[in-house]
């Protein structure tokens, strides 16, 4: 007998190989169990395309009005891709937009199973990441520059010269508001509230004075405010220099929450997952101050493994971070709604997962990395047939 969810879920269809994942799970882990609404958007490239990007747009507002979204990998066109899939132009990167629209932070946690072991012998417990989403160089202006010519930031009536080109250079402008800042830390404290787990954040303060230094100032006056929430909790708030806060990741055992910039959370967040063990193993959910959360595996299209699934030849893809992003959605769903059995089923398929890799059937990129010997490589499907015999056990 299914299990009824209350209300619906929305769901944002991908590319490539995790499309292709994406529908097994669907079809085989998720409807067989749940009587759920899927409110469903095609985020596939060439949707996208002759869509003009609307369909995101569309996505995200639908997440804004249903609270819980869950989301496949999807491309994010350069100029190669624009050949191969012959589109309009570069279409901008949908979490982006999702994220400026969801005025969202993504926060990364690695899933830990005890038969893969961190590359990092300090590292004992979970490190998640909060990036903060919006502005930086995902929102940049730049230009190529010739010889001779001199490069101006111009706000208002002030004026600043960059740099006078002597040859020929580039130029980047980036931008972000106080209000994008003020939510982030604000989803960052509340975050570590509800993990109780301590939190870190981590500019370049000492460089960038005035822009990396409001981050800093408008972090402290958050913190100021929650600060007798924090106590109570027993929660630490450490800022630091970028610099000394990844030496000291190095060294930690984890247990804390990691508050990034943009571009630092979103190259920090492949570092962990790869430490802790694969970009497979890694859950990413975007929350916003409204709570609005919308679920995803924190990797990329596999792009690798769709060519050969196209060849006809068999695949070895980790399925795992995809699959907690539907568990993910499906737990919070429960949650808003009050229907403890759609959370206990959430809880079950995660376990269910865990225990697939901790008996040792693990997809290609575990197999050389588990710890214990008795290790059953399998492909794409036969790890998600695994997961299914469980759920029924």
């Amino acid at each position: 007998m299914s299990i009824f969810v209350k209300s619906p879920i929305v769901e944002l269809d991908g590319d490539e190989m995790t499309r292709v994942i994406w529908a097994l799970i669907k079809d085989q882990l998720i409807l067989p169990y749940l009587e759920v609404d899927l409110k469903y958007f095609d985020l596939g490239i060439k949707n996208r395309d002759s869509t003009d990007d609307r369909v995101t747009i569309e996505a995200a507002d639908a997440i804004a009005k249903y609270k819980v979204g869950v989301k496949c990998a999807t491309i994010t066109p350069n100029v190669e891709r624009v050949k191969e899939y012959q589109l309009k132009k570069e279409w901008p990167s949908p979490n982006g937009t999702i994220r400026a629209r969801l005025d969202g932070t993504v926060f990364r946690k690695p899933i830990v199973v005890s038969n893969v072991l961190p590359q990092m012998r300090s590292w004992k417990k979970p490190i998640v990441i909060g990036r903060h989403a919006y502005g930086d160089i995902y929102k940049n202006v730049e230009f190529s520059v010739a010889s001779g010519q001199t490069a101006e930031l111009v706000v208002g009536e002030n004026k600043k010269i960059i740099y006078v080109f002597d040859g020929p250079g580039i130029v980047q402008a980036v931008h972000n508001t106080e209000d994008s800042i003020r939510s982030f830390a604000k989803a960052c404290i509340a975050f570590a509230l509800f993990e109780k787990i301590d939190l870190w954040f981590a500019t370049k303060d000492t460089i960038s004075k005035i822009y990396h230094a409001r981050f800093r100032d408008i972090f402290q006056e958050e913190i100021d405010l929650r600060k007798s929430d924090l106590e109570a909790a027993g929660i630490k708030y450490f800022y630091m220099l970028i610099d000394d806060a990844v030496a000291r990741v190095m060294r930690s055992e984890g247990g804390f929450l990691w508050a990034c910039m943009n571009y630092d959370g979103d190259v920090m967040s492949d570092m962990l997952a790869s430490g802790f063990g694969s970009l497979g193993l890694m859950t990413s959910v975007l929350v916003s101050p409204s709570g609005v959360f919308e679920f995803e595996a924190a990797h990329g299209t596999v792009q690798r493994h769709y060519y050969k699934h196209l060849k006809g030849e068999t695949t070895s893809t980790n399925s795992t971070a995809s699959i907690f992003a539907w568990t993910g959605a499906i737990k919070k769903r429960g949650e808003l709604d009050m229907t403890p059995e759609v959370v206990a089923f959430g809880n079950r398929l995660e376990k269910a997962v865990v225990e697939t890799i901790e008996s040792g059937i693990v997809t290609g990129d575990l197999a050389s990395i588990i710890s214990t010997q008795n290790v059953v490589p399998v492909t794409t499907q036969e790890f998600i047939h695994e997961v299914k015999k469980r759920i029924e056990k």
